[in-house]
């Protein structure tokens, strides 16, 4: 059964928009963040509207049988004061009281000064001394944006599913019949993509809904508006006293342009500025990093292993172990180690300091796999905690219990035992995996009128264990991992960077055998970076082997290492590092695609990514593997017209000089003398 409950119709925002646009201050804002003026009348009178202590807030929900729409008017209201944050944003809280049951609907709105941007998040909190009535159908965001004509687009990529397909760009067009998306099992960014692009063709509205669980949304056309809605796939509970459920973070950023990715792009520079988190102030660095491969580390292998790549005249930014550090048998996944935390004794007779510590000798960086939301039987919160442990329903996970983040009890437990590991072992950067679907755990703990309790407390005690992670490790970094990219929505990205974009980067083979990868992972990598670079400026992945093509197709700001030592290419190896080293910056300025997106093996794709301040980008590339065209023309982007840029070929060193009005109207020509080739031009504005 769907219903809608519109609450905040936005009326006449072209008058607005015009009238609050010519505002010197806000210009002057505009320009310094590289983004159009234009948008920040749109995101001023929307906000205005929507959070007007004297309307309804974009935040609904059914109480007792009724819509919020119905009673929030009678409740009490109260605003707070306008508090200045840093970065030049304000935050404000409103606040709606019952008088008869206790129930509070909190919601705290940050407005940002150097964007169109505002951000919001609503907690129900029961301050009275009885159980409330049942609340229903939560949403984070219930509202309407006009100007939707008959061309008006829904825009959004695939999440992570382990596939080619991951991150592949999608468009809908909307009409009266809802757009309904939601992810797979509870990690938020499986299969499903919590970020969506409203395009109006000149305009329109990014929105995002932060939440690390089992999220639905739904996007319709509506009376010449777009309805939008999303929060907590189910919610259907009575709140005890003193209780207080959360919904998901929304973030809407407003653009206009001559397009869509003008849009892409105006999110991108604010993620970067508000969103991607700071080590010591700075953004997190580009790097590369060596895995050695296999999942039963031993001290002495990965130090052989460390000391191997040095001989050989590469000095790596990182160096990661993997799962199996702990007690194990024959199984990473299945060990008793998953719950108890602690290096094998055996393999790590002097804990991972050993290895940390001759890495850091180096002048080079520690990463650490976890995955500490997931125990295993004979584990010790298996045995000692049994009550802190969640199962799921059927015999499939018997050997299995998700520790519930939202137990008090638990948390402390485990954000103990961590941050103990953290700093004993010589930890710089906390790998946290997360290697199984939570919801069907999550449900089976929820009594038929506490529906979505358990998820909700859960994601509340998951963001704080970061939080104090991040509090008593000043400096740490967080790499965000689910089976690959499935946890990657706001909230978390807010607190991490996801050094593993999918695990679909290649079969692992033992040491010795023939490496071989199918066509589909080159080509489907070169697809992730395609689509997830709409959203995402900072990710990274792992490369298994050592040739150019295939370096060239898992590109990232961050790249892994992770090839047999038995006997690679070595100068090979030192290509992949120089490239990355090379370019690896580029990937923070605006992104482009200047080919459309293709699955097909037969297809030339390619994309620039610019820095328009620094007058820098770069132009990718490929001919793939089935393709008999030799030549393509691509018209760049976010040039100055009267700007001339010199080109180089990253391979042939070669340097051709072109204009940018050239090269956006009649564009750049890119040879390719066989298939299965992968270019690289950087280019510098000639000053």
């Amino acid at each position: 059964m769907k219903s809608f409950y519109p609450l905040t119709v936005l009326r006449g925002v072209s008058v607005i928009l015009f009238l609050l646009a010519g505002a010197a201050g806000i210009a002057r804002a505009a320009d310094q963040a590289g983004v159009r003026p234009d948008p920040f009348g749109a995101s001023k009178a929307w906000s205005q509207l929507a959070f007007d202590p004297a309307g309804a807030p974009p935040v609904s929900f059914i109480y007792g049988g009724v819509p919020s729409t119905k009673f929030l008017p009678q409740w009490r209201r109260t605003q707070g004061e306008a508090k200045a944050l840093t970065d030049g944003r304000t935050q404000r809280t409103l606040t709606w009281t019952d008088a008869a049951t206790g129930l509070e609907l909190r919601i705290v709105v940050v407005e940002y000064s150097d964007f169109p941007a505002v951000e919001w998040t609503g907690y129900l909190k029961n301050t009275g001394q009885a159980a409330t009535p049942l609340i229903e159908h939560l949403k984070a965001v219930d509202t309407e944006f006009t100007g939707a004509g008959e061309g008006t687009k829904l825009r959004t990529i695939r999440g992570d599913d382990y596939s080619a397909a991951s991150y592949a760009p999608m468009e809908f067009p909307l009409n009266a019949s809802p757009r309904i998306f939601q992810p797979v099992g509870g990690r938020p960014t499986d299969t499903g993509w919590p970020y969506y692009n409203i395009d109006h063709g000149t305009d329109g509205a990014l929105l995002a809904l932060g939440w690390p669980g089992q999220w639905q949304a739904e996007f319709a056309r509506d009376h010449g508006g777009v309805h939008a809605t999303g929060g907590q796939q189910t919610v259907h509970l009575s709140l005890r006293p003193g209780e207080e459920i959360r919904t998901p973070l929304v973030a809407l950023l407003f653009w206009k342009g001559a397009d869509w990715i003008e849009g892409q792009n105006a999110w991108r520079k604010w993620f970067l500025a508000h969103n991607t988190p700071r080590q010591n102030g700075r953004l997190p660095p580009t790097a590369n990093m060596i895995c050695l491969p296999g999942l039963k580390s031993v001290a002495a292998t990965e130090l052989e292993g460390l000391r191997t790549y040095l001989r050989h005249g590469m000095r790596p930014d990182f160096h990661w172990i993997d799962a199996g550090w702990y007690e194990m048998d024959k199984s990473w996944f299945a060990a008793k180690g998953i719950g108890t935390w602690r290096p094998d004794p055996i393999r790590f007779p002097h804990g991972i300091r050993e290895v940390s510590d001759e890495v850091h000798s180096e002048g080079m960086k520690f990463v650490l796999w976890f995955e500490p939301e997931r125990v295993y039987r004979g584990s010790e919160l298996w045995e000692e905690h049994p009550d802190w442990l969640l199962k799921w329903d059927g015999a499939e996970k018997k050997d299995l219990r998700l520790l519930n983040l939202g137990n008090a009890a638990a948390r402390e437990w485990i954000t103990r035992r961590v941050t103990e590991l953290i700093t004993r072992e010589g930890v710089d950067i906390y790998r946290q995996d997360f290697n199984i679907e939570p919801l069907g755990a999550w449900a089976a703990n929820d009594a038929p009128d506490r529906q979505g309790m358990t998820e909700n407390l859960h994601v509340q005690g998951y963001l704080a264990f970061w939080d104090t992670l991040l509090n008593d490790h000043p400096g740490m970094m967080i790499d965000s991992c689910a089976s690959g990219g499935r946890r990657n929505d706001l909230e978390t990205m807010r607190r991490s960077v996801p050094l593993l974009r999918s695990d679909y980067q290649g079969p692992g083979l033992p040491a010795g055998a023939e490496y071989k990868m199918g066509i589909d992972v080159f080509d489907g990598n070169q697809g992730h970076t395609y689509g997830l670079s709409l959203w995402l400026p900072y990710f990274g992945t792992g490369e298994y082997a050592d040739d150019v093509y295939s370096a060239r197709s898992h590109l990232c700001p961050w790249m892994g290492l992770g090839v047999h030592l038995d006997d690679p290419d070595w100068a090979a190896l030192r290509r992949q590092v120089s490239d990355h080293r090379s370019v690896a910056d580029l990937f923070s300025g605006d992104y482009y695609p200047l080919t459309p997106y293709t699955s097909s093996d037969a297809d030339w794709i390619a994309w620039q990514f610019v820095r328009t301040r620094q007058g820098d980008g770069m132009v990718q590339a490929f001919r793939r593997e089935k393709n008999p065209v030799t030549v393509s023309t691509l018209k760049l982007r976010g040039l100055k017209n009267d700007a001339r840029y010199e080109f180089r070929d990253l391979d042939s060193g070669k340097t051709t000089v072109h204009g940018g009005r050239e090269l956006m109207t009649e564009g750049l020509t890119v040879k390719a003398a066989s298939p299965r080739t992968a270019l690289i031009f950087v280019f510098t504005e000639v000053k």
